[in-house]
């Protein structure tokens, strides 16, 4: 077991602190609370005596050096006394550190309209980022379908079963419900009015051009774009993207212009699925609930929905597909060097996906309603 000791002495000429043993960081906190009760001498000698102690570390250094100043501050004259020449050379070290190490300046809280301004900036800058990775995504993709040779068949087809094929249950079945739910609550109320059925113009007119592409775009964006984000990321972190690009397979090339393209074929059949699911759902809650049978329901939609109906949903697809793919690929290119960023950036994806597929929604529908369409 490692001795030490701590000694305080008065005299008339001051006091005397000797150190014996060894002065580490384990024994630092009952010194402390000694030299803490010190009291103020004008004009008094403090002698600092090192010449029994064996061992100091950095903690004992800073200690000793902190001990000196406050000394100096109550008045004393303090002087050391060492032969060590180890522990002269560490007290040294500490005091020409300490002297040329600058103290920390507490962050300066910021009013709010700093804080909107930064936040303004910080989405301006993201702003002209996604703009320039469009310009360039623009340029290799018109490479990329200038030429026969260029277009890569099996990985577009690889992406179309990954990010289209494998998601034909989930947009079947979220469609389905979506049907029933709709036709369940609409079929209540039409009830009441003896207007059975007008569920068939109400369903057709939704679906088609409403429910089926928003549902359809929400759920890749939640399934396959999360899944381009995380794979582009995770590619980033292992350095893969770099690795591509030295044995000189552009990445545009190989990995972010097939998964745009394949979206896109696959996004208006998708929207096809979910139409014939969604009106399943509601022919079966007509037929149960307001005794409407298949006959008069497929009649009924044969008269009042017009094919356009159907075409407008359909058109909305591969922008849609555009939408969630880009911005997918752009926030996997923009994960950093740790694996938090991949779910944060997954996030961001996700949401941003949904909030700029609602945005061309809103766009398509006034102006296909400003045209008559």
């Amino acid at each position: 077991m490692n001795y030490s000791s701590f000694k305080t002495t008065y005299s008339d000429d001051g006091l005397s602190l000797k150190f014996k043993g060894e002065l580490t960081l384990y024994n630092l906190m009952k010194y402390k609370k000694e030299t803490d009760k010190i009291e103020s001498q004008k004009e008094k000698t403090a002698l600092i005596n090192l010449l029994e102690l064996s061992f100091l570390d950095s903690a004992g250094s800073i200690f000793l050096n902190n001990l000196q100043k406050e000394l100096e501050l109550k008045g004393y004259m303090v002087d050391i006394v060492c032969e060590d020449k180890d522990t002269l050379d560490m007290l040294e070290l500490i005091r020409v550190h300490k002297s040329t190490t600058q103290k920390i300046t507490k962050k300066k809280k910021r009013n709010p309209v700093e804080k909107i301004g930064e936040k303004s900036y910080k989405t301006y800058l993201g702003a002209i980022s996604f703009m320039a990775f469009l310009g360039e995504l623009f340029t290799h993709k018109f490479r990329y379908l200038i030429s026969y040779k260029n277009i890569r068949f099996k990985e577009i087809a690889f992406e179309m079963n990954e990010c289209a094929v494998k998601a034909f249950s989930i947009v079947a079945l979220t469609s389905f419900l979506i049907g029933v739910v709709v036709a369940y609550q609409s079929a209540y109320q039409l009830k009441l009015y003896g207007a059975n059925i007008f569920i068939v113009d109400m369903l057709g007119l939704s679906i088609l051009r409403e429910l089926s592409p928003l549902i359809t775009a929400i759920v890749i964006a939640g399934r396959s774009g999360s899944a381009f984000t995380a794979q582009i990321g995770a590619m980033k972190i292992t350095q893969e993207l770099d690795a591509m690009q030295t044995m000189g397979f552009d990445p545009y090339r190989f990995l972010v212009v097939p998964k745009i393209v394949a979206l896109m074929i696959t996004m208006p059949l998708l929207i096809f699925v979910s139409d014939i699911m969604a009106l399943l759902g509601g022919m079966l809650v007509a037929n149960i609930d307001l005794n409407i049978t298949v006959d008069m329901f497929l009649d009924r939609f044969n008269d009042v929905i017009n094919i356009k109906h159907f075409i407008v949903g359909i058109i909305k697809g591969p922008f849609f597909a555009f939408l969630i793919a880009t911005i997918a690929i752009y926030q996997g290119l923009l994960v950093k060097d740790d694996t938090q960023s991949i779910g944060l950036n997954t996030t961001k994806s996700v949401v941003e996906s949904i909030f700029a597929v609602i945005i061309c929604d809103a766009i398509f529908s006034i102006a296909f309603t400003n045209l008559g369409i």
